[in-house]
């Protein structure tokens, strides 16, 4: 299944997307008020039959696609997690131990085929494409043969960078990674049950059609399970929990002289067996 938060005219549902169209699952399924419920009362199976047989309620263009799970408690979001990334770096340090690990708040980001916002305090607006976990079941201690257990499904990210911010503070990189609709989460949730966790998944990135990262799971140092296990080691994992899983080579920074994103720019990040999330950079209102 594909499942996705969207507003209205009336407010804010969720849905299940069939062909073109939204079946409405808040009308049908009242006592879950939002996805992140749903996902929390691991009531996958009565989504399934709320929309079996059903007839889209709206066409995906007429409604305002939000982040999938709108207001989840934590976005993890890890650092220099493929192969090549580390390299880039040219500080000859050592393949990592451990993840590189920040947290992006709710607000960073927006949904497919809304402005991501370059802010008005810097030029420096950057694309990362990304495939992003989506927590189930939640827990503390996971173990790494289960962990594949415990995610609900899949997403993309663009978790779009203001590269002159990232090194404000001595330690962190927190300033640079959350700006106001800086990035964005979706289009949908392609539920664990509809996708392969334990086969590579393939993330290209594009800005305005021209392919700038393209890359597979593969190749990532810390896979989907490393991850689940590592965080629940010292957090507990709830449902609707995102985890940003990291981004391949060929981020605009990296070319020379750096390529950054200005208004009327479009992103795309696709995912194989996921979708493609779209956005248009605008500058901040």
């Amino acid at each position: 299944m594909q499942l996705t938060s969207y507003r209205t005219g009336s407010g804010e549902h969720f849905g299940a997307v069939v062909g073109d169209g939204l079946v409405d699952l808040s009308k049908r399924l009242p006592k879950y008020p939002t996805l992140r419920s749903l996902i929390a009362a691991g009531t996958l199976a009565e989504a399934r039959a709320a929309v079996q047989g059903a007839t889209p309620d709206h066409k995906l263009s007429d409604v305002v696609l939000l982040p999938p799970v709108v207001a989840p408690e934590k976005i993890w979001c890890i650092g220099v997690n493929y192969a090549d990334r580390n390299e880039e770096y040219k500080d000859n340090s050592e393949r990592p131990k451990y993840p590189s690990l920040f947290c992006r708040a709710p607000a960073s980001m927006v949904g497919h085929e809304q402005p991501i916002e370059r802010p008005r305090v810097s030029t420096q607006l950057d694309y990362e494409g990304e495939i992003a976990l989506v927590i189930g079941k939640g827990g503390r201690h996971i173990p790494r043969e289960r962990a594949l257990e415990h995610i609900f499904g899949l997403t993309m990210c663009n978790e779009g960078s203001v590269r002159d911010w990232l090194r404000h503070g001595k330690f962190n990189v927190t300033q640079g990674k959350n700006f106001d609709k800086s990035g964005s989460l979706g289009p949908w949730i392609v539920t664990g049950d509809a996708i392969d966790l334990r086969k590579p998944i393939g993330l290209t990135t594009r800005v305005n059609g021209e392919v700038r990262q393209d890359d597979s799971t593969e190749r990532l140092m810390f896979p989907f399970d490393y991850l689940i296990n590592y965080l629940s080691t010292f957090a507990t994992l709830t449902p609707g929990d995102v985890i940003v899983t990291g981004t391949p080579t060929g981020a605009g920074v990296r070319f020379d002289p750096p390529r950054w994103l200005k208004p009327g720019d479009v992103v795309e990040v696709e995912g194989s067996g996921i979708g493609t999330l779209r956005n248009i950079v605008a500058d901040e209102a």
